[in-house]
């Protein structure tokens, strides 16, 4: 039973700093370094990153060009698959 309580425990401490790498991989920074601030400032490190993805989000210019790399992805992704038939 209470190894039961500390598998538990384990595992809801480590979703906080799963799911901050994993955001912040997803915007192109580096997972281990905020799985570690994870680990370390649980919840300060989900706001930070939610602050800076939002500042990142918010930059008109910075929109326009993951637009524009989507779009080039998205053509390439055409390409490769013309040249495969």
């Amino acid at each position: 039973m209470f190894i039961d309580l500390v598998i538990a425990g384990l595992f809801a401490m480590s979703l906080v700093p799963l799911v901050t790498g994993y955001c912040a991989y997803s915007y192109g920074r580096s997972f281990w370094l905020w799985f570690a601030l994870g680990l370390l400032l649980p919840i300060v490190s989900y706001f930070v990153l939610f602050a800076l993805i939002l500042r990142q989000q918010l930059d008109h210019g910075q929109r326009l060009l993951n637009e524009a790399k989507a779009l080039l992805a998205e053509a390439e992704e055409v390409e490769r698959a013309e040249r495969r038939e």
